[in-house]
């Protein structure tokens, strides 16, 4: 079978795919030419880019299967009408929660220790004086998960080592995280509420268009002077200009984004003037997250090769596709 990445990244990805599927061919092309060769595909990879019908219909392929847990540039309605079943790999399965959630704690450390404005010093070759910039520890602090799926469950787990105090805001006020205390919980309707008191909030919640700019303006103001915030999850869930407006107020002490409203993104945004620290979607991409989605990728490419019904559906269409062998 032809399994067609939409776009020439996750270079690593297509060589550990290549191994464990020696059999089929691993396409991958720019998006702008995507269109040119999706006829080709038996499998579709979305990785970033948007899948949508008019794409559908140029093609003949049955499934779409994400390299990881986004599918927010899939237009899942679509697929379902036109009998294309659509999955994911889900995060905490595959190792790429635990690395997502890691990548949150260095984001809280580095700016927790004012990493920026050593980085300044060095660059500048201008020492600061001795015992400066103080720093700001985690332990005794109180950390806002917002989302307690996957990517949350793993943060809180690694956090309760730093001591701090755990309030959580999920679609599922009743999740809980075994063996970790959890101060108190929220429901996403109470969201002012479950930030009010933090010295660090962290997005780690699904992305769906209901949650767009989840993190607003009104948001903001609810937390904190001084508040860290920190986006592991999508772009989408945070107002960027209320963002920018809160650092340059002092209301947000500092950001950690791992992800962006728009992606690449302009690394001359004035936003990256303030105390951003910022990397390019990368938080998921270790050694043990790609080992992890690519075995259960190639699993369920398997699956679908044998006529099974592939796991961890986002869809399940009446009628499917004919698959073209």
């Amino acid at each position: 079978m032809k399994i067609l990445f939409c776009g020439e990244g996750f270079p690593e990805a297509r060589k550990q795919l290549a191994a464990l599927l020696p059999d089929d061919e691993i396409l991958a092309f720019p998006p702008d030419q995507i269109g040119s060769h999706i006829a080709d595909a038996d499998i579709v990879v979305p990785t970033v880019n948007r899948v949508d019908e008019a794409l559908m219909k140029k093609g003949h392929f049955a499934f779409i299967q994400q390299f990881g847990v986004g599918l927010e540039g899939v237009d899942i309605e679509a697929a379902t009408r036109n009998g294309i079943r659509v999955a994911r790999i889900p995060s905490e399965e595959s190792g790429n929660a635990a690395s997502v959630a890691e990548h949150a704690i260095l984001f809280m450390l580095m700016l927790s220790r004012n990493w920026n404005r050593l980085a300044r010093a060095r660059e500048e070759n201008k020492p600061l004086p001795w015992g400066s910039p103080e720093g700001v520890a985690l332990r005794g602090k109180t950390v806002c998960i917002v989302g307690l799926g996957g990517i949350g469950r793993e943060l809180a787990r690694r956090l309760a080592g730093f001591q701090v105090r755990i309030v959580t805001a999920d679609d599922h006020a009743d999740r809980t995280v075994p063996g970790i205390e959890i101060a108190r919980r929220y429901t996403l309707a109470e969201l002012p509420a479950a930030v009010a008191g933090a010295d660090y909030v962290v997005l780690s919640l699904n992305y769906t268009p209901d949650r767009y700019h989840l993190i607003g303006k009104a948001e903001i103001a609810a937390m904190k002077r001084g508040v860290y915030l920190i986006n592991v999850a999508r772009g989408g869930l945070l107002d960027e200009h209320a963002l920018l407006t809160a650092l340059k107020s002092g209301q947000v002490a500092g950001a950690g984004l791992d992800v962006f409203w728009e992606e690449p993104v302009d690394p001359n945004h004035p936003i990256f003037k303030e105390n951003v620290i910022a990397t390019p979607h990368t938080g998921g991409v270790t050694d043990v997250s790609y080992e992890g989605i690519s075995r259960a990728f190639a699993e369920n490419v398997k699956r679908y090769a044998a006529g099974e019904k592939p796991r961890y559906l986002a869809n399940d269409p009446t009628t499917t596709r004919r698959r073209v062998p």
